[in-house]
């Protein structure tokens, strides 16, 4: 069983950052895929960023350039740094961790809200 719990979310003006946390308990924790989602008022929940237990990272063409996912496996943590925050930016973030055959879990979420 893994827990998730999600961090660092709130209200930032457009071109702004901000960097999420994920505290994740359980067991293994460095052997897990971890990833970000999002999903926007009325959308569905989309891939942000993932990174695998050897550190290779994926993003969504949205986000490239702006958002770096990292993780410390001393620490059971995953990071999203978010930078240049866009409007479209706006959704609650989820924080996953995958290990097939396992089924996949996930945090809480936490909002992200871009605005002037």
């Amino acid at each position: 069983q893994v827990q998730l719990v999600e961090s660092g979310g709130g209200l930032v003006q457009p071109g702004g950052s901000l960097r999420l946390s994920c505290a994740a308990s359980g067991s293994w924790f460095s052997i897990w895929t971890m990833g970000w989602y999002r999903q926007a008022l009325g959308k569905q929940r989309e891939l942000v960023a993932t990174i695998t237990s050897g550190d290779t990272t994926t993003y969504a063409d949205s986000v490239k350039g702006r958002f770096t996912i990292s993780r410390d496996n001393a620490k059971n943590m995953v990071y999203l740094q978010m930078n240049s925050l866009k409007p479209e930016d706006t959704a609650v973030y989820y924080c996953n961790a995958r290990l097939a055959p396992a089924p996949d879990f996930w945090g809480q979420g936490t909002q992200v809200t871009v605005s002037s």
